[in-house]
């Protein structure tokens, strides 16, 4: 099963978005957005730029 983003509203009122696998594990939260429509702008923006994404390992 494919991963989803799930947008909720906090107790501040604010508007997050969940990246949520399959198995229902979340794997990324994101900060605070004032409205649904940005909140959904920052999906789209996840889902433009991850597959592109570099890995910074503080590892290293």
């Amino acid at each position: 099963m494919a991963g989803r983003f799930v947008i909720s509203r906090d107790t501040a009122g604010t508007y997050r978005f969940r990246l949520v696998m399959g198995n229902g594990q979340t794997i990324a939260v994101s900060g605070p957005f004032t409205s649904r429509a940005a909140c959904v702008n920052g999906v789209e923006s996840v889902r433009r730029t991850a597959p592109e994404a570099a890995l910074d390992d503080s590892e290293l």
